[in-house]
């Protein structure tokens, strides 16, 4: 696998092969070091296995230097990523998916001293897969935002088929018309960044005015629950839908609305929180109905818990000092890979998959003593 990345280091630069430093890299981090000094400790303390399980002349242990070296400057994140996609696929198929979700994160180990602003990455993710499928950096020095980023990611993708779904900040006419250009689907929240939208949508869910000797029947609605009991908490999700069939909201393809409510209960206290969120998509009732959508949206908030915190909490992204953006982003490169390697190893909970990988290459290691 890591074979096909490109040296870029000169001749008398090059004390260790390439594939040997990114494997030792990469095996490091699977057994739960983030750090490159944590990295090079875990090599140096391994320095005799790895050396003669892996393909390399030297018996000695590569630098602190030499390891920020090749995270910093050596390799690329976006051929790191292909490498990784490519491998994940072949071992272990997928990433057909519906369901893309964008979303991005700062990388708050960027953050120098005084400044307020750090690498801030933008990331399309299969929930269902646990599966990154491209990621790009908001460039500060354009002055871009997540906005303005969001068609180049999506431009890298294979859109046809699929659903894309994002907070209301990516609630964009342009957005909509690149996505269903792509041949793909959105599914847009609306808040309040956007009222007249929200107001439109809000009608629809306005029961009819009742006057004495008429009556106004209700539009077709299509509704789905779901009820879960998990951590001391009974949440309840209820989901209407209504077509847009009269293109009474002007937006472009736009062919349902719906209104989630969100019910949480503390079961230990009985405290009771509501939530109501609106939305619209350009899906077709016969490709998503309340069901279908009900799922989507779910699926959408889990890039929050099934990979922003798995980086910044298990594998402690926010908590690594990187001195570039270069860095971060291959940093951000692997981390994804091994939230994708949990997912696709059946591992819901990435720590138990790093304590089971760790005691496994250690006893692979060992076979080479």
């Amino acid at each position: 696998m890591v074979q096909q990345i490109p040296d870029t280091r000169q001749a008398k630069g090059k004390q260790y092969p390439l594939p040997f430093l990114l494997v030792a890299i990469l095996l490091a981090r699977l057994s739960g070091e983030h750090t490159p000094t944590g990295i090079t400790l875990w090599i140096r303390l391994r320095r005799r296995m790895l050396v003669t399980a892996l393909p390399t002349t030297r018996f000695t242990a590569p630098s602190l230097n030499m390891i920020r070296r090749v995270l910093d400057e050596v390799i690329t994140a976006d051929e790191l990523h292909r490498i990784f996609q490519r491998f994940l696929h072949q071992m272990y198929g997928g990433q057909q998916s519906e369901l893309i979700t964008i979303d991005g994160k700062t990388l708050r180990g960027t953050i120098a001293s005084g400044e307020k602003q750090g690498v801030h990455l933008l990331t399309a993710y299969l929930p269902d897969e646990c599966v990154v499928l491209g990621q790009v950096e908001v460039e500060r020095q354009e002055k871009e935002n997540e906005i303005k980023a969001a068609p180049r990611l999506l431009q890298q993708l294979d859109l046809k088929g699929r659903v894309v779904s994002g907070d209301a900040m990516f609630t964009q006419r342009s957005l909509s018309v690149q996505i269903m250009a792509q041949g793909g689907d959105y599914l847009w929240f609306v808040k309040g960044n956007q009222p007249r939208l929200l107001g439109d949508v809000e009608q629809f869910f306005v029961p009819p005015r009742k006057e004495k000797g008429w009556h106004i029947p209700s539009w077709p609605q299509d509704r789905a629950q779901t009820i879960e009991k998990s951590r001391g908490r009974l949440e309840k999700r209820v989901i209407t839908v209504m077509n847009d069939e009269d293109g009474f909201i002007d937006w472009p393809g736009l062919r349902q609305v719906f209104k989630l409510e969100r019910q949480v209960t503390v079961l230990r206290t009985g405290k009771v929180t509501t939530e109501i969120v609106y939305g619209i998509t350009s899906a077709t009732r016969e490709r998503a109905d309340a069901t279908t959508l009900l799922e989507w949206a779910r699926h959408h908030w889990g890039i929050e818990n099934g990979l922003h915190y798995r980086r910044d909490v298990t594998l402690q992204e926010d908590a690594t000092r990187m001195a570039n953006s270069s860095q971060a982003n291959v940093v951000a490169t692997i981390n994804n890979f091994i939230v994708g390697l949990a997912g696709k190893l059946g591992f819901s909970n990435l720590a138990k998959m790093l304590r089971v990988a760790d005691s496994k290459i250690n006893l692979a290691l060992y076979d080479y003593l």
